[in-house]
């Protein structure tokens, strides 16, 4: 499927070797907390649709040889996993929280989850800040 077609998939978006992937520096890390997700949903939904997704990225390559691997001791209490970017400017770091509507008055957001990026370091909300200054001249 088209990456950019809608309905876009942020997880297709954010896996594929032609999507956000080469640039993701922890893609293995990353890759692994979102499939162990989306295994979570599927478990909870018995979703048909959820369960071939879960198929496609799988087969989705890691698409760099020299890819950073998180340290063995690396222990993120299941809270929190980085997304680590690789830019022009230098990696910056995030980390995420999501929220799902669970139950909703509204049947049609009783799917909806919204991911939300926070800078996981300074540099990178330096980073981010140099950039939104810039913009607003």
């Amino acid at each position: 499927p088209s990456l950019l077609a809608p309905p876009v998939n942020v997880l297709r978006l954010s896996l594929h070797p032609l999507g956000l992937a080469p640039r993701i520096v922890n893609l293995e890390e990353w890759r692994s907390h979102l499939l162990a997700r989306l295994r979570r949903q599927i478990e909870a939904t018995a979703s048909p649709v959820l369960a071939e997704l879960l198929n496609e990225l799988g087969g989705y390559p890691i698409t760099r040889e020299n890819r950073y691997k998180a340290p063995a001791n690396t222990d993120y209490a299941g809270v929190v996993v980085p997304l680590q970017f690789e830019t022009e400017g230098g990696i910056l770091s995030f980390f995420s929280t999501t929220t799902v509507f669970g139950t909703p008055v509204d049947i049609t957001l009783s799917e909806l989850a919204m991911e939300s990026f926070f800078p996981a370091d300074a540099a990178t909300a330096d980073t981010l800040n140099r950039i939104l200054k810039r913009d607003e001249r």
